[in-house]
């Protein structure tokens, strides 16, 4: 059976409203986290963007964080997903290790920075730094979903 996501209802094909974004929480080995802020609205987040149709997620973040800092990175694991409800994307969060390269900005980012944990919770909403905090803990993979302003609690 073929399932899909989509905003008709049952029965009736439509065209899929997700999309699929990637991010990486890229960790120093003194504990600082990469992170940017973003060019279109002034938030800090962590780098990435959506993921290109015939792309590998993991080489959705390696692409996506080195245009977005000028970091290289390794990839380690998946440790979120995160829905945002409101806007259809779910996002999948792999923590990576910093593999070379110069902090730089972009077209996508007007500051890069290696924040502490209590500099991500200081500088981000909730609802991003919850996927660097996640990252840091070990116990992931975390699944939470958010409406773009606060975490959506499920019970």
């Amino acid at each position: 059976m073929l399932l899909y996501m989509s905003n008709g209802s049952a029965g009736t094909k439509s065209t899929p409203l997700h999309s699929v974004s990637v991010a990486g929480a890229v960790v120093r080995e003194d504990g600082r986290l990469l992170a940017i802020r973003r060019a279109d609205n002034g938030t800090w987040e962590l780098p990435g963007g959506v993921l290109e149709l015939t792309e590998a997620p993991e080489a959705g973040v390696a692409r996506e964080v080195l245009e977005e800092t000028g970091i290289h990175v390794e990839v380690d694991e998946l440790t979120g997903v995160y829905k945002n409800t409101t806007r259809g994307i779910v996002a999948l969060v792999f923590r990576c290790k910093p593999a070379g390269g110069t902090e730089r900005t972009s077209d996508e980012s007007t500051a890069v920075d290696w924040l502490t944990p209590a500099e991500v919770e200081e500088r981000m909403a909730e609802v991003y730094a919850i996927r660097l905090l996640d990252a840091l803990d070990g116990n992931g993979p975390h699944v939470r979903s958010h409406d773009g302003r606060q975490l959506i609690t499920h019970k």
